[in-house]
């Protein structure tokens, strides 16, 4: 195997490779980032194919749970051919933000660097008053009439009327 070239798994099931990859981001995290977002995309390919498959309605003359079998094999390896040929585009959708989050986060060392810093910590460690002074409202500013804007008019409704009979007669 090259040293260079970091170990490519073949499959999302090879549970050695996916031990390798792992090994790999613990010493390489940007190295990795590529290899886990293909093994991410060939497991929703495939996720996707199955769910097209049981979308099918199957007769009793192809049903069987060894066809079934054999149609999920192939799946798996065509799903991660195509995540290897990146025809989805999601494995680089995946590195591009991953890269982008990794660039954002603080580290722990420039998290020290700043706290030695002490102006530096200072400033941003002003905070904000927990009980700030309530600015009071006037009511002329919530008053309607002192604004210009008429308010609807409620429908009035007498509580005393008579009742009507049920069978419709006046009597």
């Amino acid at each position: 195997m090259d040293a260079l070239k970091p170990p490519s798994t073949n499959s999302y099931l090879d549970f050695d490779g996916l031990g390798q990859l792992k090994g790999q981001a613990r010493q390489n995290a940007k190295g990795a980032i590529r290899e886990t977002a293909q093994q991410f995309e060939a497991l929703f390919l495939q996720m996707m194919m199955k769910s097209m498959r049981e979308s099918i309605v199957k007769s009793e003359m192809s049903e069987s749970s060894t066809m079934e079998t054999f149609e999920g094999m192939f799946d798996k390896e065509v799903s991660v051919q195509l995540a290897k040929k990146n025809t989805m585009g999601l494995a680089d959708m995946l590195v591009k933000n991953l890269e982008q989050q990794q660039a954002n986060v603080a580290t722990t060392a420039d998290m020290l660097k700043q706290r030695q810093d002490t102006a530096a910590f200072n400033a941003a460690a002003k905070g904000i008053a927990l009980n700030p002074k309530a600015a009071g409202i006037s009511l002329d500013k919530l008053n309607p009439k002192a604004a210009g804007i008429a308010l609807p008019q409620a429908p009035k409704f007498e509580l005393n009327m008579p009742a009507k009979p049920l069978n419709g007669s006046g009597s």
